[in-house]
């Protein structure tokens, strides 16, 4: 991926007759292997910049997933776009440090729309 990611970043995805957010929580790097923290939204939309001016707005997003951990592989089955970045609330968070205290954490190596239920 030539993106640079950074945890804030919401990502858009395109779906076959609109566009999905992502929420980008942590990358995790452990013995070179990187682990991606997401947030996945309800929320779609026609357009790209739909999406943009939602974000641009404040529009609290319903949350579909609050926290899914995927492999490298996993993350990148999936094009995505990063379209803003704004600083993560401590509620966004707290699904990832949730996970990270638990002892049977698990990291899907399944694309995104598989996890969501999507095609």
């Amino acid at each position: 991926m030539s993106q640079n990611f950074q945890p804030g970043d919401f990502l858009v995805f395109q779906l076959e007759a609109g566009f999905a957010l992502l929420r980008l929580l942590a990358i995790d790097d452990e013995d070179d292997e990187k682990t991606w923290h997401l947030a996945a939204y309800d929320d779609y939309y026609l357009d790209v910049e739909t999406a943009e001016a939602a974000i641009g707005s404040g529009t609290s997003f319903r949350t579909s997933q609050p926290h899914l951990a995927l492999t490298t592989r996993a993350f990148e089955s999936t094009q995505v776009a990063k379209i803003a970045n704004i600083s993560l609330a401590e509620t966004e968070i707290a699904p990832l440090a949730k996970w990270r205290s638990d002892t049977n954490r698990e990291i899907s190596d399944k694309s995104i729309r598989l996890l969501l239920g999507l095609r």
